[in-house]
């Protein structure tokens, strides 16, 4: 009888679905033992992200305590951006610009989608986040998408919600957000 309940035990524990402790992002996983640059630069949809926190001297910031919550654009998401935009951004001389872009996609603290979609709720379907740039961006619910729009009023779409970091969470978003 105790081989039985065993051998039962282990083929009802062999049979229950694996649920992935680390979401893939850009075909790697993000494991919350990381902090924000260390996994984001094993993503391969995130490579121009990467290249422009590089280029606006962002590194050690995003790799710092936080926590922060970072709304993170895919390569896909700057290549919709007008032609030579990301090539422009990245000269030495634009420095300030970039890096301006990239922390309105950062806001203080770890909002994860439970914290934003109570926000919005709070906010009677509308959510204001403070950016660490000082600027303001938008969430609201369309549908069960969460969609944050900047003060241009161009939107992004989450696509990927709680990647969570050592430093804080990471949203994929499908737009680049721009500040005023």
């Amino acid at each position: 009888m105790k081989k039985f309940l065993l051998t039962s035990t282990m083929l009802l524990a062999l049979s229950a679905p694996v649920i992935a402790a680390d979401p893939i992002v850009g075909g790697a996983p993000m494991l919350p033992t990381k902090d924000i640059i260390d996994n984001a630069v094993n993503s391969k949809d995130h490579t121009t992200l990467v290249a422009a926190v590089k280029a606006a001297g962002l590194v050690e910031t995003l790799k710092g305590k936080g926590p922060f919550t970072v709304f993170a654009p895919t390569n896909a998401a700057f290549a919709a951006l007008p032609a030579g935009t990301v090539d422009t951004l990245l000269k030495p001389e634009n420095k300030a610009k970039l890096s301006g872009i990239l922390t309105y996609h950062v806001v203080s603290g770890s909002l994860d989608s439970k914290a934003v979609v109570a926000a919005i709720k709070a906010g009677g379907g509308k959510a204001t986040l403070t950016t660490v740039a000082g600027g303001k961006l938008s969430a609201a619910l369309v549908g069960s998408d969460v969609i944050v729009s900047d003060e241009n009023g161009g939107k992004a779409k989450v696509t990927i919600a709680d990647v969570y970091q050592s430093n804080g969470v990471i949203h994929v978003v499908d737009k680049v957000l721009l500040p005023k």
